[in-house]
């Protein structure tokens, strides 16, 4: 007969956090939210650490390169989608890639023959407003000049006519040596009031590029998520069909960690295509997923995924559990693979990170999930109701909306992920539809940063570990959850302050 697992499958809806003691040095202010992203040993540093425990879904309506920009610039990370031919999903992962670093390897490169026609479709291409003329129009060729978006007007200046006439030629640039640090290009771009310095080879190839703009961003996002070049993070999604094929191309891209996106990631299927990229590519970070209990993560763990996803059947766009009866509450399922993962960690050695992927509609589920030994999180509707998220925005009667539809509705046409049986969804495991418009991610991700930092100055805890070891939590009742809500006619216009 069946196994009948005793305990209640609950979510975040039926706990609280109680309050623990509060002493003078837990501020918002001290609160550190670094997290581990990838597997290490214990008492070492991870390979890649997030600077805020978020990540985003990896779905067609919610990462895309503009909020994998905005979000590792607030310190966490988005794993672009994979529901889209493999060299689309290389180019996004190199817009996230070139968008800024230290020293940048310009990737807006032309000759000095080629027409201004040319320089606009490869400047729109790029995104970039400067490029690098030289002799061979390549990122390393013999730097001839720099051209930029203020060089010009489309509309002004006759675009059949080469660039050579309205670029800056090198003998009037200022420029380095290989030999200069990042920390003296930085300086020398304030000292002589430069946009841009070139970094050159002795022979006068072109290295590399320093911006101005790069390093007031990084002062403007001082725990943005970036690599030992300075460059954004970015995650990419892969699937157990086409992996082979798929890896070595983001891996070229520039990704920075995988993570296999499944409904279901307790299958031989994904613990071949582990063994393949831990074979194949051992430098790369592989996520695994998804999973519910500590059986599943154990046997992931194992394959050798270097963090594992949490969550089926909870996500606000999910009908897997309607349409197949599988499942579990967030809370549980959270709380059981915390379990497994504190017992491989003793057993091995090694730990594990897990990822939180679904089940959080409030704020404070965030801090609930965390407590109860998620790492970090990964969300899919909080994302898309961002300005930087791929659904369009839409007007309605009561306010702005923006579109969001999941991985298993019929919109994305994602059928390999669900595995029916045919070339195509038989029937729909995801809905699609709308969520209110919220504006830019960065100052709706510090409203919610903000509220989990007092979260947990109230739990009297100032790192994600401390919280974890000492958060107690308390069942809820239903009346006691409709005490939690505020119980008086809400104004519907602003008071007046005198």
């Amino acid at each position: 007969m069946a196994q009948i697992i005793a305990e209640v499958s609950r979510t975040f809806n039926e706990f609280l956090l109680l309050p623990n003691r509060t002493r003078t040095d837990t501020t918002a202010a001290t609160v550190e939210l670094r997290a581990p992203l990838v597997r290490h040993v214990v008492g070492e540093a991870p390979a890649i650490e997030l600077q805020s425990p978020f990540t985003s879904a990896i779905m067609q309506a919610v990462s895309t390169p503009e909020l994998a920009i905005a979000l590792a610039r607030s310190g966490g990370l988005s794993f672009l989608h994979h529901n889209q031919p493999v060299q689309d999903q290389a180019a996004a992962v190199r817009q996230v890639k070139n968008f800024k670093a230290g020293f940048v390897t310009s990737d807006t490169n032309v000759r000095p023959d080629d027409s201004l026609g040319h320089l606009v479709d490869v400047m729109r291409g790029t995104g970039h407003s400067t490029a690098a003329v030289t002799h061979d129009g390549t990122a390393t060729g013999r730097l001839l000049g720099l051209v930029t978006s203020r060089d010009f007007h489309p509309q002004r200046h006759d675009l059949a006519g080469p660039v050579s006439g309205r670029m800056t030629a090198v003998a009037d640039l200022a420029h380095a040596g290989p030999e200069i640090t990042l920390s003296e290009a930085n300086a020398r771009l304030w000292d002589e009031r430069l946009d841009c310095l070139p970094v050159l080879t002795a022979e006068g190839h072109l290295q590399h590029l320093v911006f101005r703009s790069d390093y007031a961003d990084n002062k403007r996002f001082p725990n943005q998520l970036v690599d030992a070049a300075k460059r954004l993070r970015v995650g990419a999604g892969i699937n157990t069909h086409d992996y082979q094929e798929r890896v070595p191309a983001l891996l070229e891209a520039g990704a920075d960690a995988l993570c296999f996106d499944s409904s279901d990631g307790y299958s031989d299927w994904q613990a071949q295509a582990l063994a393949w990229v831990k074979k194949h590519h051992p430098e790369v970070p592989v996520g695994g997923g998804n999973v519910v209990d500590g059986e599943a993560f154990t046997f992931l763990a194992e394959a050798g995924a270097d963090f594992v996803k949490v969550g089926v059947g909870g996500g606000s766009i999910c009908i897997t559990r309607d349409q197949k009866g599988i499942g579990r509450g967030q809370a549980s399922a959270v709380l059981d693979v915390a379990a497994a993962r504190d017992a491989f960690r003793e057993r091995t050695g090694e730990y594990v990170p897990i990822c939180s992927d679904g089940g959080l509609v409030h704020d404070y589920h965030v801090a609930l999930a965390l407590a109860m030994g998620a790492d970090f999180v990964m969300m899919g509707r909080y994302f898309a109701r961002f300005d930087q998220a791929a659904g369009a925005k839409l007007p309605t009667r009561d306010g702005f909306v923006k579109e969001y539809w999941g991985e298993g509705s019929n919109r994305a046409r994602n059928w390999q992920r669900y595995g029916q049986g045919g070339q195509g969804l038989l029937f729909e495991e995801g809905v699609d539809g709308y969520v209110p418009y919220a504006g830019d991610l960065e100052e709706g991700l510090a409203l919610t940063v903000a509220k989990l930092k007092t979260t947990m100055v109230s739990c009297g805890s100032r790192t994600l570990p401390e919280f974890q070891s000492s958060a107690r939590l308390t069942l809820v009742s239903d009346q006691s959850f409709q005490e939690s809500h505020a119980n008086v006619t809400l104004r519907d216009t602003p008071a007046t302050v005198s």
